[in-house]
């Protein structure tokens, strides 16, 4: 109840908002924090917004980027090994797809290139040696393993229109969402090109005990490593003893 009162409240804000030719385009979400804590299982960020005319709504998310390393396995002798591998440079480390129709309705594919909207436009850098697999294979993989762990979006999202202006659409982050800033952009469509768009940070950060065993095994991997052996071993010992009594 809380939830569609804080929706309504937004909503009525955006739509009293003066309509501006420049900005026929307003959007906001919920919440521009996500605090991942111990238990965290994965949450929901309300995107809401209004649009001055008619068009389509698509919106992005983007989390940040990073360099990816792919490796291919063959088999021989009956055992899987590395035979090839790939570098893809300033892959998103998230992303996501929402739309009111179909990306093939909205805009053609030149368009959808340039703002690298849809998985099939991004624009990924690979580097590879491998005689095996080409580049196109390679990002084929990179699609599976990060569909796979739920952080590229399998479809396109829909985006619901409550009336002839405001819109709204449920952002999900699963459990393993990595931590950084996104981008949540949101475009406006008309006649197959962008005529207005606007981009909102959002911040997925850990919090408490987490967040301190995380920045210390980053930080300090070393002294982690040695940590995380000695606490194994201790264990052990005391599994051992256990036994033994």
């Amino acid at each position: 109840m809380r939830r569609l009162v804080v929706l309504f409240l937004a909503l009525a804000a955006v739509a009293a908002t003066p309509a501006r030719a420049a900005d026929p385009l307003v959007a906001d979400l919920s919440k521009h924090l996500v605090a991942i804590t111990t238990g965290f299982a994965g949450t929901d960020v309300l995107l809401f917004g209004a649009v001055d005319g008619e068009g389509e709504v698509v919106v992005v998310v983007r989390g940040p980027s990073k360099t990816e390393i792919i490796r291919r396995k063959d088999r021989q002798a009956g055992i899987w090994i590395n035979s090839g591998s790939a570098q893809v440079e300033a892959a998103p480390s998230f992303y996501r797809v929402a739309s009111t129709q179909p990306l093939t309705e909205i805009a053609p594919v030149a368009v959808l290139d340039r703002h690298q909207i849809g998985l099939n436009h991004l624009d990924l850098t690979i580097s590879t040696s491998d005689s095996g697999a080409d580049s196109a294979t390679y990002r084929d993989a990179l699609m599976r393993l990060k569909q796979k762990k739920g952080l590229y979006g399998e479809k396109v999202e829909q985006i619901g229109f409550m009336s002839h202006r405001l819109f709204r659409t449920e952002l999900h982050f699963p459990a393993n969402v990595p931590v950084g800033t996104y981008l949540v952009e949101v475009y406006l469509m008309q006649g197959g090109d962008v005529v207005s768009a606007q981009t909102t940070p959002l911040v997925i950060s850990k919090i408490g005990v987490g967040a301190d065993v995380f920045d210390f095994a980053h930080q300090q991997a070393a002294a982690y490593g040695l940590i995380a052996i000695a606490l194994a071993a201790a264990a052990g010992w005391l599994a051992a003893v256990a036994f033994k009594k």
